[in-house]
């Protein structure tokens, strides 16, 4: 498994994007998958920096490995924020009311909905969130 690590001031996701799109580009990705790797990428680190109340020297690390058979793509990420397990919550409430009040919460669900498989796990004083997504 290939990694990269971020500061955790930048929520630029362009970086990590890149060294996904590096890692797929040996491989027939399909344009709509990329896109949702993308977006999921973008919506994963975005939280990171806003909400894991990072140090300054605590690095992001992000793991990539496509798998052969079948096709698919893990990513992790990880993090020494506070322990934060986002798939803990309910999912969000989407209904048209809801969503005129709601701050927050979308981000995981979009996650979950476009990702194959999410999990997450607490180690080591790490956050690990694991995406995979069949290609």
């Amino acid at each position: 498994m290939k990694s990269i690590t971020v500061p955790p001031t930048d929520e630029d996701p362009n970086p990590v994007i890149e060294f996904v799109r590096e890692e797929l580009s040996k491989h027939d990705c399909p344009p709509k998958a990329m896109y949702q790797i993308e977006v999921v990428i973008e919506e994963i680190m975005v939280n990171i920096v806003r909400y894991a109340q990072l140090n300054e020297d605590d690095d992001i690390e992000i793991r990539c490995e496509v798998n052969e058979d079948p096709l698919s793509v893990t990513m992790q990420f990880l993090d020494g924020g506070i322990p934060f397990d986002p798939l803990a919550a309910e999912d969000a409430d989407t209904s048209p009311d809801a969503l005129m009040e709601r701050e927050g919460g979308l981000g995981i669900l979009l996650v979950k909905k476009m990702m194959d498989d999410v999990s997450y796990a607490y180690e080591d004083g790490k956050n690990t969130l694991t995406v995979l997504k069949n290609l």
